[in-house]
């Protein structure tokens, strides 16, 4: 670290975040020898989403083994799907032990980032001052901010009203009227925790989802003894476990049909569960399964089969002090609203407050549809490098393995610029939208954009700018190394691109 001008720190990469994508990136610099690089997080701890959703029941979606880091594995799981504990520790013993702790800047927020043209970096303010940095790789991740709805009243609900990634642990739910907006993968685990303690349960629901029997078990003592003696043997469930997820993507995207078999799975799985038949038909979605995120239970069925528990699938037409009022002039009186509605994800929040080089916002660039080249950088943006970015999201796999590829992707850049003497890397306008062209000419066939469901993964534009929308080892493939020829690179002592100029046409790489 250095100073600018004696006073504001400098770094030559700030990374913003610290849950798997920013913990990851910082690992794999320490262990190539960089140290020379700062983490900002804007909370107290390391974890990201992991740290925020402690709601009843959190759990993850994707197996263990999965859900781990390649060169940070975990002998030690002890469900065969991870509780949200357990990854928080995970993540914190990976921060400690790798020896990335000590760059972790805790309660330092990134509230702003604005490109200097003239000295090439990028200039930062964040909750307690300013610093600057060469490179600003943003990790903060997608599910980061979550989702208040609009709903008239909402603001003037007289009782408790929390979001469940902020979950009030401190309220007791005991004897109380509760309603939970929302039923999507975090409603599904918490409903079922909570429904046995409340008075009363109303689960308001816009689509019903997809509901698969969750397969979780307890990892047994012997199994985790072999995992620490013959490592390998837990790098072959991981593999094992990866092909088994993987070959989703095709019914996702190409055989549509294919998705036929988990759809019989889901609607025995409800018929087994619900008894009612009214309750059941509220309960089955009319759209393609894998259109919406594909959800895991053994327990949210029989928990809205409570006698305590009603399924309200009216629109809310407004919220009152004391009650809810649905479109059909029903009135339900309720003590507690919690929120299960998703996170802001189009466009992400940091959109708003990242500058580029012409002094637009990413927000303003993008307007209604966000973009990328290979999900990770975004033209008009030197040194700025995306972890879990644009169509990098999955519907059928861990998003471990996207984020181990852009960091061999960026550290590769990263290497480069240090070894060649490069100040400045910029993805060329024509390679990124080529790159989006060739996406976008996918998704029509895909499941997201023609199953028949509304979801998250689309924009106000149609466009789908969150998913990949083909097999992880592909995007492993594409990132493997980094590809100058698709950048312009401007070393140092050579003049600067000035503010809203184009980049050159012939490239300028090594």
């Amino acid at each position: 670290m250095t100073a600018v001008n004696g006073s504001v720190p400098h770094h030559r990469i700030a990374i913003v975040g610290s849950g798997f994508s920013g913990l990851g990136m910082a690992m794999r610099l320490r262990a190539e020898g960089e140290d020379d690089f700062v983490i900002l997080e804007r909370a107290g701890d390391v974890g990201g989403t992991w740290r925020d959703n402690t709601y009843p029941g959190c759990q993850c979606d994707i197996p263990s083994h999965l859900y781990s880091l390649s060169f940070a594995p975990n002998p030690g799981w002890t469900r065969t799907y991870p509780l949200q504990p357990e990854i928080q520790e995970y993540l914190r013993r990976c921060a400690r032990e790798s020896g990335v702790l000590p760059h972790i800047r805790f309660n330092r927020e990134a509230r702003r980032a604005r490109w200097d043209s003239e000295r090439r970096r990028w200039r930062l303010e964040t909750a307690v001052g300013e610093l600057t940095a060469d490179v600003l790789i943003a990790a903060a991740g997608p599910l980061a901010e979550p989702q208040v709805p609009a709903i008239p009243g909402l603001e003037s609900f007289a009782g408790t009203l929390f979001h469940s990634a902020r979950w009030d642990h401190g309220h007791d739910l005991r004897g109380e009227r509760v309603a939970v907006i929302g039923n999507g993968a975090s409603a599904i685990q918490f409903v079922p925790r909570i429904q046995p303690q409340v008075a009363r349960l109303l689960v308001f629901q816009r689509t019903p989802a997809w509901v698969l029997p969750h397969p979780d078990r307890a990892i047994t003592r012997a199994e985790r003894a072999v995992y620490r003696a013959v490592p390998p043997a837990q790098k072959l469930v991981r593999g094992l476990i990866y092909l088994s997820r993987e070959w989703l993507v095709i019914g996702m995207t190409r055989h549509r049909r294919l998705l036929r078999v988990l759809e019989r799975v889901a609607r025995r799985h409800l018929r087994r569960q619900v008894a009612d038949p009214e309750l059941r038909r509220k309960l089955t979605p009319s759209y393609e399964v894998g259109c919406k995120r594909i959800l895991l239970s053994n327990d949210y069925y029989p928990a809205l089969a409570q006698r305590n528990v009603e399924v309200v699938t009216e629109p809310i037409r407004e919220i009152r002090p004391r009650s809810i009022v649905t479109a059909d002039g029903a009135e339900r009186e309720v003590d507690t609203i919690i929120l299960g509605t998703g996170f802001q994800v189009l466009p992400p929040p940091i959109a708003a407050h990242v500058r580029g080089r012409d002094g637009r916002t990413l927000a303003e660039v993008w307007g209604g549809s966000m973009e990328a080249y290979k999900g990770t950088a975004v033209a008009g943006f030197p040194n700025l490098f995306f972890l879990i970015g644009p169509n990098t999201g999955l519907g059928h796999n861990s998003m471990v393995l996207m984020i181990e590829s852009q960091i061999a992707y960026i550290f590769d850049c990263l290497r480069l610029m240090r070894d060649e003497g490069i100040a400045t890397v910029e993805v060329r306008p024509e390679a990124q939208r080529r790159f989006n062209e060739r996406i976008q000419r996918r998704m029509p066939e895909t499941v997201w954009a023609s199953g028949g469901c509304a979801s998250w993964y689309m924009d106000s534009e149609g466009r789908i700018p969150t998913l990949w929308p083909g097999f992880t080892w592909r995007f492993r493939q594409i990132t493997r190394s980094f590809d100058a020829e698709s950048y312009v690179l401007e070393r140092r002592g050579e003049a600067a691109l000035a503010p809203g100029a184009e980049p050159a046409v012939p490239g300028r790489a090594p």
